[in-house]
């Protein structure tokens, strides 16, 4: 009996060494928005798990209107790599595959669109602005290489891939079906399975046969932390974390032991700074950024009558402008995000030096200078020496014109914790 559970044991304890990886039918996933460091490690995460696990193809759902070449170059060569097939598949409807998009698709073992969608416009843009002749000619030149290249390896249009990079040219998904520039239009996800199935393809490890009807499908959603990292990569986003970062570093510096502004403050920042490795920062602009920050706090140290508030008020509106230069409209900050932001630090840091300054200018209270101006009665005669009784206390006190018993007396000024005092 002891035996038969020794091994009942070996059994269970070896069994998941020799089990093998259960097939995970069709993965599927959805990216959107601009090609970033951000989507480039999600789409290479999910190509290694689809990999792992075993998956008859990968969908990659696409929309997006471009994005970074270094991040578009990774996802490319995560697909050329992958040894399970990788359908690009660009939907819903009113999608794009626009810039960087045209590559991914054109690099997919099959690529195919929706019914209503386009894909084109691959000229390289710098995203820092604009390049001299000779750089955009390089950069062109190697853009459009690439591409050749891809639609060569695929038996892709070839010509109309350069074109899209030399002239900008798009076209529909019926244009881009005729010209061979993807291979299928499908209005729906199930559609495409059934059309692909029993295709050829060929991947890293050699030609597979497609199984894609009736089989499984399996989605992956983007994770929360994808998600957080996406949406701080925003410039928006990333210029409103770096506000915060100041605000709370300044609440910080002026009320120290808060604690709470000054460690949101260093998050905010630090989030700002990674989204800045993704987006093309101004540094001329970031500066005068940080320069109307410390006009606004030198507003409460130095009597400018608000001059150095309206100095750091058009330095941040010229930075913000400033901040990200970009011709790509989602490089660029929003005014709708630059305004409200430029008016409610200014109000901040006004409403900062007017409470600053009324302390400032407020009578002390407390202490011996809290005593100047009180009234008080002598308790003995004053001349060059007696008592008075000031604010529930008795004082020693002095005088320059003699005081009697009794009288009233205001003091002037407390030196050494004597009082001078007058009639």
């Amino acid at each position: 009996m002891a035996r038969k559970i020794f091994f009942l044991i070996l059994i269970l304890f070896i069994a998941p060494f020799f089990v093998q990886p259960s097939e995970a039918g069709i993965t599927v996933i959805t990216v959107e928005g601009i090609v970033n460091p951000v989507m480039s490690e999600f789409i290479s995460k999910s190509i290694d798990q689809a990999v792992m696990e075993k998956a008859e193809a990968l969908v990659i759902e696409l929309d997006t209107p471009g994005g970074l070449d270094t991040s578009m170059r990774l996802i490319v060569k995560k697909i050329i790599a992958s040894q399970v097939p990788v359908v690009v598949y660009v939907s819903p409807s009113g999608a794009r595959a626009a810039s960087a998009g045209v590559f991914i698709t054109l690099s997919a073992h099959i690529a195919a669109m929706s019914p209503g969608t386009n894909i084109g416009a691959a000229h390289p843009v710098g995203i820092g602005g604009k390049m001299d002749k000779t750089m955009a000619e390089k950069a062109v030149n190697d853009a459009a290489a690439y591409i050749k290249s891809l639609a060569e390896t695929r038996n892709r249009n070839a010509e109309w891939a350069e074109k899209a990079v030399r002239e900008s040219v798009s076209i529909t998904e019926q244009e881009a079906l005729k010209l061979n520039v993807i291979d299928f239009v499908a209005p729906d996800l199930k559609t495409l399975l059934n059309t692909i199935d029993g295709k050829e393809v060929d991947t890293s490890i050699g030609k597979q046969i497609l199984n894609t009807k009736g089989v499984e499908i399996v989605r992956r959603e983007t994770g929360l932390r994808h998600k957080i990292l996406d949406l701080i990569s925003n410039p928006n986003v990333a210029y409103l974390l770096m506000l915060l970062g100041f605000y709370g570093i300044f609440f910080e510096l002026t009320s120290p032991g808060a604690i709470f502004p000054g460690v949101i403050g260093v998050l905010s920042l630090i989030l700002a700074l990674y989204s800045f490795q993704t987006l093309p920062v101004n540094y001329a602009g970031l500066l005068l950024i940080v320069l109307a920050i410390v006009l606004f706090i030198l507003e409460i140290k130095v009597t400018s009558y608000g001059m150095l508030t309206i100095g750091g008020l058009i330095s941040m509106l010229i930075g913000s402008m400033m901040l990200f230069d970009s011709p790509l409209p989602f490089f660029r900050l929003s005014l709708k995000v630059i305004l409200p932001a430029v008016i409610l630090t200014t109000l901040f840091f006004g409403l900062t030096v007017s409470l600053a300054v009324k302390a400032y200018r407020r009578k002390p209270v407390t202490g011996a200078e809290g005593l100047v101006g009180l009234e008080g009665t002598a308790r003995t005669d004053i001349h060059k020496s007696g008592q008075v009784f000031v604010h529930g206390e008795i004082w020693t006190a002095y005088s320059d014109e003699p005081v009697k018993t009794g009288e009233k007396v205001v003091v002037e000024k407390v030196e050494n914790l004597k009082l001078k005092v007058r009639h």
